[in-house]
């Protein structure tokens, strides 16, 4: 009679344990998102003045006659490209902006094309 007690006791106790250890669980959902990032480029990144656009070549042999591009950087915002040149003019250096289609632009212009 002591075993079916001490039986009926053991199983009890395990049957209260497995229920506390189910309700200790808890159900956990994966959540997947997708985000779509869009990189503009805030900075003019570095470019080799032979990949330069033709368009852009032939306004810097038109405009500054024996001009050397010496360093070239790109800015890319939305379609438009705009191109940061170092010049060498007859022995000194100038720092000029151009677009994709050759259209000379200022300092500020590139800024505005930011916004």
């Amino acid at each position: 009679m002591k075993k079916i007690a001490l039986s009926m006791m053991t199983a009890g106790a395990l049957f209260f344990a497995t229920e506390k250890m189910n309700a200790q669980v808890e159900d956990v959902e994966e959540i997947e998102t997708e985000v779509e990032v869009e990189v503009e480029q805030d900075e003019f990144a570095s470019v080799d003045v032979m990949a330069l656009p033709q368009t852009v070549k032939d306004a810097v042999l038109t405009d500054y006659n024996g001009a050397v591009a010496s360093e070239a950087w790109v800015k890319t915002k939305g379609e438009m490209k705009v191109y940061k040149l170092k010049l060498d003019v007859e022995g000194e250096t100038e720092k000029v902006y151009i677009d994709q289609d050759g259209k000379w632009l200022k300092e500020d212009d590139t800024e505005e094309s930011e916004k």
